[in-house]
């Protein structure tokens, strides 16, 4: 069962949410201030966490900062607008997933499923939504640049890469086809799902993002109008 963290103020929110997720195969643990939050995190074994942008002592975004120091743990915020600039700073600062307030607990549990399947295989053969192929050949190597897909890490000259599940499969997703250029709204369907249409942005913030961590190894390229590609060259390993 996976263990989900819930930091957010509204004490009348965890008990109802934490009855639902049962359902799912889903544990939830709330804490009502950052600071006993960051408390859990430090001390318990946790696969995801959600966040809410208005909390006492610290908002939702320094909350995500601070956690993003120490940890790469899937990172689901509550927006209560749903502001599409709350969306893009909680992006920019490493948040996986979003979801605008008032939810529907179903939509909230979609949420986590998502971001739960870029963490670990399921036990299908299949995690992550991997292709299949890719068990024939799990390390992909480049100049300077190796992904190991068995065990989802990334080493840049020899030196391990932390990557947030966004940032890895965005990685990923290009490093499969080197070379080919996806459009926004490629990356936006596969990284996003049903939420593809909301904004684009959202890809240019994690491509940034993700370009920063490799350096420097000059990894992305941009096609301007057309998307971006993988400017590495393959070799064996």
């Amino acid at each position: 069962m996976h263990r989900i963290l819930l930091i957010d103020d509204d004490e009348q929110l965890g008990p109802p949410l934490a009855t639902y997720f049962q359902r799912f195969e889903l544990q939830l643990v709330h804490a009502t201030r950052p600071s006993a939050g960051l408390a859990l995190l430090r001390g318990g074994d946790f696969d995801a966490a959600i966040l809410d942008v208005m909390l006492p002592e610290m908002d939702g975004f320094e909350l995500c900062r601070t956690i993003r120091r120490d940890s790469d743990i899937p990172i689901v915020m509550l927006t209560a607008r749903g502001d599409v600039m709350d969306r893009v700073v909680g992006l920019e600062l490493g948040a996986d997933h979003y979801l605008p307030k008032p939810f529907e607990p179903r939509e909230l549990v979609a949420c986590l499923q998502t971001v739960l399947r870029r963490l670990k295989p399921n036990g299908t053969g299949q995690g992550h939504g991997h292709n299949p192929a890719m068990s024939a050949a799990p390390t992909l190597c480049f100049d300077g640049l190796e992904i190991d897909t068995a065990r989802r890490s990334v080493t840049r000259q020899g030196a391990d890469v932390e990557l947030t599940g966004t940032e890895y499969e965005l990685l990923l997703m290009l490093a499969r086809e080197p070379g080919k250029v996806f459009s926004r709204d490629d990356i936006l369907n596969q990284l996003r799902g049903h939420e593809a249409d909301l904004y684009t942005r959202a890809v240019d913030i994690v491509v940034s993002r993700l370009r920063k961590k490799l350096e420097p190894l000059d990894c992305i390229k941009t096609l301007r109008n057309a998307g971006y590609s993988l400017a590495l060259r393959r070799v064996t390993a």
